[in-house]
């Protein structure tokens, strides 16, 4: 299934694979309307030559990992092996109307201080009713209120 988002006024098209959520599409939809203008060649789920493939990433001209979002379900080894083989600057976690307490004290349990130092890993808990926020696929801006934000 395609969905066709107004993302700060650039139309962008999603496909909805089989077994995967809408909310798993509307928060890459989130995610990349959040961080075009801080990466504007932020891309959405695109092959970049590892064990993982990103929901959102930006490469600089040298092909380093400027930023990385996984949206939904994401292991804390897969978080854990991308810190530690990789120089990802900024590495966001998105989340739906999430038990962050319990997910935050896993990620610093797990994955030592050294591959995550300040401001590199962040989690985006958008709020429950998100969908109903989002349900003309118009996104101009991803207000403040749609979420909380985490440094971990």
């Amino acid at each position: 299934m395609v969905h066709n988002f107004e993302l700060l006024g650039k139309k962008v098209r999603l496909w909805q694979k089989t077994g995967e959520s809408y909310e798993h599409i509307l928060m890459k939809a989130l995610g990349y309307a959040m961080f075009i203008k801080k990466y504007p060649h932020i891309e959405i789920e695109i092959r970049v030559g590892l064990r993982y493939k990103p929901d959102l990433v930006a490469q600089n001209g040298n092909r380093d990992f400027e930023f990385w979002g996984e949206c939904g379900q994401n292991t804390i080894r897969k978080t854990a092996w991308l810190l530690k083989h990789t120089n990802i600057e900024e590495f966001v976690l998105f989340k739906i109307g999430f038990n962050t307490d319990s997910l935050i004290k896993q990620l610093q349990k797990n994955i030592p201080e050294k591959y995550r130092p300040q401001n590199r890993v962040v989690l985006i808990n958008f709020v429950s009713n998100i969908k109903d926020l989002t349900i003309d696929k118009k996104i101009e801006k991803v207000p403040d209120d749609w979420f909380k934000k985490f440094i971990i």
